[in-house]
């Protein structure tokens, strides 16, 4: 399943407290578990005033589903093309 990396901007997101976050992620889930598995979410960054969120989906249209019926904007969705960390020096 295609990988996606989301960029949500949320002024303030950084700022956001637990709880906030808690029933960020609660709505989130409801949406998901709604849509079925063919989306998955991976999990999220947390910056200054953006969510960073990867998921795995069976394409980008359903990425936009979940961000509408959330009502939580996806303004940038990137498909993963290749992943790349420490052991791929070696």
């Amino acid at each position: 399943m295609p990988k996606y990396v989301i960029e949500r901007e949320i002024p303030g997101a950084g700022n956001l407290t637990h709880d906030q976050l808690k029933a960020i992620s609660q709505t989130s889930c409801n949406v998901l578990n709604k849509m079925g598995p063919q989306i998955q979410w991976v999990h999220s960054y947390v910056a200054t005033d953006k969510l960073y969120c990867v998921y795995n989906a069976l394409n980008e249209d359903m990425i936009r589903e979940h961000a509408r019926q959330g009502g939580f904007p996806a303004n940038s969705i990137m498909e993963v093309s290749v992943i790349i960390d420490p052991v791929t020096a070696e």
